[in-house]
């Protein structure tokens, strides 16, 4: 893939930034978890810096292709420029008047920020030609495309995978960053490999799951999708997350595993509560003891201290999803023990990878700093895809 440095001299030249900003806000608007925007800072900097007129362009939530005054970028807009230290200019759609107008106004070293992708249906839509043609009105705003939003590379839609077909193209540093460390995951890693996942389902993680049956060396599994594994052992888990149609596949995991020499590492004990609240009863149980009035919310403390245990000596870490309900206190332990336990080893040398989406939103929230990881990745979906071995169309299209 070309690089930014790879584009040449930018000055006067505008360039269309696809960056990831699809951040949380809360019900007032007020983004709650500003890392995309602080990670689309350094690309977004470089290019105003070396002169460039700098269009950036990204989508937040899912707006179903026209506006929608809760998914208006404008906060981003705003953090965004404080995050620089200069003006961001903030146009009121996509390619249309206020797009092109503000577009063509820029001055070099200037940065604008076009709403919301996602408030046109050719951003997103099936119909290649009907995202092509989209694709053909954000190329007429710019000279050049920098792929700088990692979090989106596993789309074929029109500001990931079309305008790169219409303009010359470059990787921006985030992207670069990404496929760096995540390709080390995928190639000779150094070991002991561990793998954690977490999260609610297993159906979302089947094809990785598969593919690291090859490559890690032990996988530790939590969060809500364990106990489709748990029941895959025979264990009843109450009314906790059960995906039962993945009971046999994860079955065939667990042999699979067997089979190949992988460490599948399963809690022993979880919290268990009588419904999804903070204010819920709850207690510790034995996975083999889980009440059928209640459900598991996390991880138990002797489980987190085992794997904590299990990666002590691990020199390469994946880690996408969280243990437990983090975002309420009395489930927050299982994903807090494990982010120390990362930590502590990156400390020591480790390369440890959280994989995006609420895994970097848990360690953020829970008072973990960006330093305290190798690397955070600004991609859950397409972490995950790449290290299923899929080809990413939005990194496909960048090769020349």
């Amino acid at each position: 893939m070309k690089t930014v440095e790879d584009l040449g001299d930018l000055r006067g030249k505008r360039v269309l930034v696809r960056s990831d900003l699809n951040v949380p806000l809360d019900d007032a608007g007020a983004i709650t978890d500003d890392g995309r925007v602080r990670a689309s800072v350094p690309t977004v900097r470089a290019l105003a810096d070396a002169g460039a007129r700098v269009i950036v362009c990204a989508h937040l939530g899912r707006p179903k292709g026209a506006p929608e005054a809760k998914y208006s970028l404008r906060p981003v807009a705003t953090r965004l420029a404080e995050l620089l230290g200069s003006p961001v200019a903030f146009a009121e759609d996509t390619v249309g008047p206020s797009a092109r107008d503000m577009a063509s106004a820029l001055q070099d070293g200037q940065v604008l920020l076009l709403e919301n992708l996602r408030f046109n249906p050719g951003e997103t839509a099936k119909d290649d030609a009907e995202r092509g043609a989209f694709a053909d009105e954000l190329a007429t705003l710019a000279d050049v495309f920098v792929s700088d939003g990692f979090g989106v590379v596993h789309r074929a839609q029109a500001s990931v995978y079309d305008i790169a077909q219409r303009l010359p193209h470059a990787a921006g540093g985030l992207v670069t960053a990404e496929v760096e460390v995540l390709t080390r995951l995928t190639q000779d890693p150094a070991r002991p490999y561990a793998v954690v996942l977490g999260g609610a389902k297993v159906s979302d993680k089947l094809g990785v799951i598969e593919n690291l049956l090859g490559t890690a060396d032990r996988i530790l599994v939590g969060g809500g999708m364990v106990f489709t594994f748990l029941k895959a052992q025979g264990h009843e888990v109450g009314k906790s997350l059960l995906e039962a149609d993945q009971v046999d596949t994860v079955r065939g995991y667990l042999e699979t595993a067997r089979e190949r020499g992988v460490e599948i590492v399963l809690p022993t004990d979880v919290v268990a509560a009588t419904e999804f609240s903070a204010d819920a009863d709850h207690e510790v149980v034995p996975v083999d003891a889980i009440p059928a009035d209640r459900m598991g919310l996390d991880i138990g403390p002797d489980s987190a201290a085992a794997f904590a245990e299990r990666l002590a000596d691990a020199k390469t870490v994946f880690w996408n999803g969280p243990m437990g309900a983090f975002e309420m206190a009395p489930y927050a332990e299982g994903t807090t023990t494990l982010a120390r336990a990362l930590r502590d080893i990156t400390s020591g040398g480790a390369l440890t990878v959280v994989g995006g989406g609420d895994s970097a939103a848990a360690v953020r929230q829970l008072g973990f700093a960006e330093e305290d990881f190798g690397h955070i990745s600004t991609g859950g979906g397409a972490s995950l895809e790449f290290l299923e071995g899929k080809e990413l169309p939005g990194l496909a299209v960048l090769q020349d």
